[in-house]
């Protein structure tokens, strides 16, 4: 499938990134977050936060490796809150539902929100341990007895961790509710190709840049797996629960190592960036993001300003 342009020449290379919610956006800048959400009345409203992560506060926190896990983990964390936010605008009977007591509010009270992202995490890693990690190792593992390479197990066990994931994100686009939520996605990219070609953020400007981004968490999730071939054929192909434990215990290192590898390729603009972001690019195609219309282009916008600072050089991709 051939991939149209997708703004490999920028003018400005930013760090700036988001994440699409249930009509809204998420944007993430040098020093601020933005949450915009389109109310059920067709009103945008905006929340702002000042950053203040690990690796604005510690040193320790910005070394290379470990700055992918922390940023990884900080980064769901902030997802999660504004999904859950973005969500209480169109809960149903939402009124109703604020006067009963909740468990996790009678059990928890002012930490129930901690909590319930806590437990949102942990759902999500059990889900991702089972479907890329667990049942691919098992399917492998039938092919025991046919091949004693370790290389080439690992290697069949990445090709069909692979296969799930596209399997995965295809269906779930399909979902009615989710498509929006990726035509979000959509308005979030177009946002950022027009800022780094330093043209004035409005609907007519943003329209003409393509939905597919380089630099998009979907290429990152799929280099976590070409990855994981090679960090995880060091250790052999030991019996299944060795295996797990390994898989487990790796993930956060094989994060870190992909973090690096796409923080390199998201600041070049050379032909072998292009191709080792292909994969990533194709699956924004087939699935993860859509083309927006106006209205989700003018939440994008609002997003994406709130975040911008004075000096463009603070969100350059270094």
């Amino acid at each position: 499938m051939k991939i149209k342009d997708i703004n490999r020449s920028p003018k400005h290379i930013t760090t700036i990134g988001g994440q699409a919610l249930i009509e809204g956006i998420l944007m993430r800048g040098p020093k601020e977050l933005a949450i915009a959400i389109r109310k059920p009345d067709g009103e945008i409203i905006l929340k702002e936060e000042k950053l203040n992560t690990l690796g604005m506060r510690y040193k320790f926190f910005r070394l290379p490796i470990i700055r992918g896990v922390v940023g990884l983990v900080e980064s769901m964390t902030f997802g999660i809150r504004a999904l859950m936010y973005s969500a209480e605008f169109f809960e149903e009977d939402v009124d109703e539902e604020k006067n009963k007591e909740s468990f996790f509010d009678r059990i928890f009270k002012d930490k129930k929100e901690d909590v319930e992202i806590a437990f949102t995490m942990l759902i999500s890693f059990a889900f991702a341990i089972l479907l890329f990690l667990l049942i691919p190792s098992l399917i492998t593992n039938s092919f025991n007895r046919m091949i004693t390479k370790p290389f080439i197990l690992n290697l069949i066990e990445g090709f069909i961790r692979i296969i799930a994931f596209l399997t995965y994100v295809v269906l779930v686009s399909k979902m009615e509710d989710v498509g929006r939520v990726f035509e979000y996605h959509g308005a979030e990219h177009k946002a950022i190709h027009c800022y780094e070609n330093g043209e004035e953020l409005n609907v007519e400007n943003i329209k003409k840049y393509p939905i597919l981004h380089s630099r998009c968490g979907t290429s990152f999730l799929f280099m976590v797996m070409i990855v994981s071939i090679l960090v995880l054929s060091a250790f052999g192909w030991p019996n299944p629960l060795q295996r797990l434990l390994i898989r487990i215990i790796m993930l956060p290192i094989i994060a870190g190592i992909s973090y690096e590898i796409n923080r390199i390729i998201g600041k070049s603009n050379s032909r072998l960036a292009y191709i080792i972001s292909y994969p990533g690019l194709f699956i924004q195609k087939i699935a993860t993001v859509k083309e927006p219309d106006e209205g989700q282009i003018e939440v994008a916008i609002e997003a994406l300003k709130a975040v911008l600072t004075d000096k463009k050089e603070e969100d350059l991709w270094r």
